[in-house]
């Protein structure tokens, strides 16, 4: 046995007594150990040698202050040698900005990547970035009060990375997926999976089940002010839109006060819940369509709970980061930080929010990004060019024409680029030390031609810009009007453009489906692939940037023609003639046709069904 001196004794009850006393207070040893580990961790940041000290009036002890911005899209355009850059370039000064205004914490909004799986220079990039700008010793004032178990689901993810004791966080980052950077491939795994389990990032608001969406807030506390943030990655919208209106999505709360209570911890849990009821301030990031492109892809924004006090919209490109009320709610839009197509929406400025929450109050001050490429974008109608009235037929004088726009764009992309500089002093004053020049601008003309206007060459008209506009070949973008008598088909008015040699190869590309394409340039001459397929084989290789989906469709068609063959019964090789094999392979890929189109239209035949039972619940 032990000899235990009477000091050794005391220390030994005092300890004991400090423990119990910790319990009681975080109602688990989940909650204390991290508890325990955020001490450790600020007094070995506070006995380093680097300490930074920060003066703080009562009202920021009370303040989250926040970094939001979505769609980023790094690694978009990344092989491109004037573009390639653009995307990495806005993020870093995203990172920048975070630092500057000394935030809590970064809130993305989905599509940080571009791609569902980057190429391994940009995620050495991206993970470089973290690593230089959010990475170091400021500690974390703020407490996350939720089960991280539930918050943070990710295999290697052990809670908010603030907390992980190998590494030193000075702002994290929250985000959810988008459509780009969603779970795909073996075990349904997304990007963001990869920067949780190195520390980078903090992923949350995946549903596993969606039959049964349960939408999980993360609880966070800075003095007195309470946050509940609320978290939904990107769900297909049709899909998610019939799981909203059939109740299957519900937000879970903090348990109010409960008549049944059968001892005093039971009081103080519930009314620490009732406390999170009444006074956090519910915010709510999520990834979908917020512009109507049909009857059920979109999210109405009726559909958000009214408990909710703002809602930070991600996957619209579109800038309209000011909050808007609805319903009860304010909806933030903060738009893309760089330009991935050449639409209307993409060259207006570009910005992110610095969001100051204190109570129930809230303030955003929107941030001008610099570092983003100007883009000048412009609609022009031929026939209502004066200069053009008599020059229905003159080739030659449109393009003098559309020449002339083209220098008054790039004129008016310097001077936006100069006042963009100048949107913050503090930039300002590093600008005088090293002047930035103007990246090449981006430029898009939508060409109305028609009424007896001809269409000619984009990539012969772009020539002259090379050297001065970062998209030569797309300068223009030539379009006709439709007519409105409704006389012909969306599928005829497609074959239409399609078979107009007039019409320029942007245009044909824009106004027909991808089946119509495949139909068009493949015919029924496929000897081994059935068209309908192939049809959606290169639609989900366009919508969700699935690189395997032709290799594996092929792959699978030749086996299967493969195994045919190999079952037929032949006496010898002669047998295995060519026409022998064209035979098989023709009734193969007819019956394969026959097969697909059937499973067509048993998808179509159920999605009407539920289209019709949700109209009827509306009537």
């Amino acid at each position: 046995m032990y000899n235990i001196t009477q000091h050794q004794k005391l220390l030994l009850f005092f300890s004991s007594f400090s423990l119990l006393l910790l319990l009681r207070v975080f109602k688990s040893t989940y909650q204390l150990f991290f508890f325990l580990l955020r001490v450790f961790k600020f007094i070995d940041k506070s006995n380093s040698v680097h300490i930074h000290t920060h003066t703080r009036s009562m009202a920021s002890d009370n303040t989250f202050r926040i970094l939001i911005s979505t769609d980023n899209h790094v690694g978009y355009l990344e092989d491109d040698q004037i573009r390639g850059k653009d995307s990495f370039q806005s993020f870093e000064e995203v990172l920048i900005l975070a630092k500057q205004h000394n935030v809590d914490f970064i809130l993305l909004g989905g599509d940080l990547f571009h791609h569902s799986q980057p190429s391994l220079y940009c995620l050495r990039e991206v993970m470089g970035l973290i690593r230089q700008h959010l990475f170091g010793d400021k500690p974390c004032e703020f407490n996350i009060c939720s089960d991280q178990s539930i918050n943070f689901p990710s295999r290697f993810q052990q809670g908010c990375n603030v907390y992980d004791p190998n590494l030193n966080i000075s702002i994290p980052i929250f985000t959810i997926h988008g459509n780009h950077d969603d779970p795909v491939g073996q075990e349904n795994l997304s990007a963001m999976d990869l920067l949780a389990s190195v520390g980078c990032a903090n992923y949350f608001g995946r549903s596993h089940d969606l039959n049964d969406i349960k939408v999980y807030p993360i609880l966070m506390a800075k003095g007195d002010t309470k946050l509940a943030l609320y978290g939904l990655g990107n769900v297909r919208d049709e899909r998610l839109h019939h799981a909203w209106r059939d109740g299957s999505v519900s937000f879970i709360r903090p348990a109010g006060i409960t008549g049944n209570r059968e001892n005093e911890e039971d009081d103080d849990e519930a009314q620490q819940s009732q406390e999170w009821l009444d006074n956090a301030f519910n915010m709510f990031v999520l990834h979908q369509n917020r512009v109507r492109h049909g009857p059920t892809s979109y999210i109405p924004e009726e559909f958000l709970d009214e408990f909710l006090d703002l809602v930070l919209w991600g996957h619209e490109h579109d800038c309209r980061i000011d909050p808007e009320p609805c319903h009860g709610k304010d909806i933030c839009q903060p738009g893309s930080s760089v330009a991935t197509s050449l639409a209307e929406g993409e060259a207006l400025p570009k910005h992110v929010g610095l969001l100051e929450i204190t109570g129930k109050e809230y303030s955003l001050q929107k941030i001008r990004l610099s570092t983003v490429r100007p883009f000048q974008f412009t609609s022009i109608q031929l026939s209502q060019v004066n200069e053009l009235r008599n020059a229905m037929g003159d080739t030659k004088a449109c393009q003098r024409y559309l020449y002339s726009v083209v220098e008054d764009l790039i004129g008016r992309a310097k001077e936006e680029w100069e006042q963009q500089q100048d949107d913050d002093d503090e930039q300002q004053q590093q600008q005088q030390q090293q002047q930035q020049p103007m990246p090449l601008p981006l430029i898009r003309i939508r060409v109305d031609y028609s009424g007896g206007f001809e269409a000619f060459n984009v990539v012969v008209f772009g020539k002259k810009f090379v050297s001065r506009v970062a998209n030569p070949r797309d300068i223009l973008k030539f379009y006709r009007q439709r007519s409105t008598d409704g006389t012909t088909t969306r599928r005829q008015r497609q074959q239409e453009v399609l078979n107009d040699p007039t019409a320029s190869i942007p245009e044909r590309l824009d106004n027909i489906r991808v089946e119509t394409l495949v139909d068009e340039i493949l015919g029924k001459n496929l000897e081994v692939l059935p068209e309908n397929e192939m049809q959606d084989v290169v639609q989900k290789l366009i919508d969700k940037d699935d690189k395997n989906a032709v290799s594996s469709f092929i792959k699978q068609s030749v086996l299967r023609m493969k195994r045919s063959v190999d079952g037929e019964n032949r006496t010898s090789i002669d047998d295995l003639s060519e026409q022998f094999v064209k035979r098989r392979a023709t009734e193969l890929k007819e019956d394969r046709f026959d097969s697909y189109a059937r499973e067509q239209t048993a998808r179509n035949s159920r999605r009407s069904r539920r289209e019709n039972d949700t109209v009827d619940e509306d009537n």
